[in-house]
């Protein structure tokens, strides 16, 4: 495991994953790609964002293959502060209803990331921990202006990991 990976962290049936990132570029950059729809369609999927405290998320991943309405996601922003954080509801047919957040702050030069998924269900949180690596490698690759690793053949290189670390919980 790395230092790029999540953690889990189980109070009863709920779940919280977290991801802490240094980001090698300014905090505005970051909040583009995260915040800005046509930087997160290039990393992420399709996104409509009305930016605002009250406002509407709507997202489609590109991946995994699996049809549009079951991955589809939506949401009320929940906290619209930019450039710095950003949380909304994830409310997904297959999942059910989460909250996503994410902090940046400088550090240095770059930015430090901190993603937060909270509400999960235990069993979905084991499957959504190299998921979201792999979606937040995605974002790393798209600020470099590098090629996109593929989400299925990250997540597929990273379950095994995270399987074993989060088996004895």
């Amino acid at each position: 495991m790395s230092e790029h990976d999540g953690e889990l962290t189980i109070d009863g049936e709920q779940a919280v994953l977290t991801f802490v990132r240094r980001l090698p570029y300014p905090v505005e950059a970051v909040w583009a790609a995260i915040a800005d729809p046509r930087h997160r369609a290039a990393w992420f999927g399709e996104t409509t964002l009305d930016g605002r405290a009250g406002g509407t998320i709507d997202m489609v991943p590109k991946e995994p293959p699996t049809p549009d309405a079951d991955k589809r996601m939506t949401g009320r922003i929940l906290v619209w502060e930019p450039p710095h954080v950003l949380e909304h509801e994830w409310r997904q047919a297959l999942v059910g209803d989460s909250v996503v957040r994410y902090e940046l702050s400088r550090d240095g030069d770059g930015t430090l990331l901190r993603f937060t998924h909270r509400g999960l269900r235990v069993s979905r949180a084991r499957g959504f921990l190299p998921g979201t690596h792999a979606y937040l490698d995605r974002l790393a690759a798209h600020l470099a202006g590098a090629e996109l690793p593929g989400w299925v053949a990250r997540y597929r290189a990273l379950a095994p990991g995270y399987r074993r670390a989060t088996a004895a919980r």
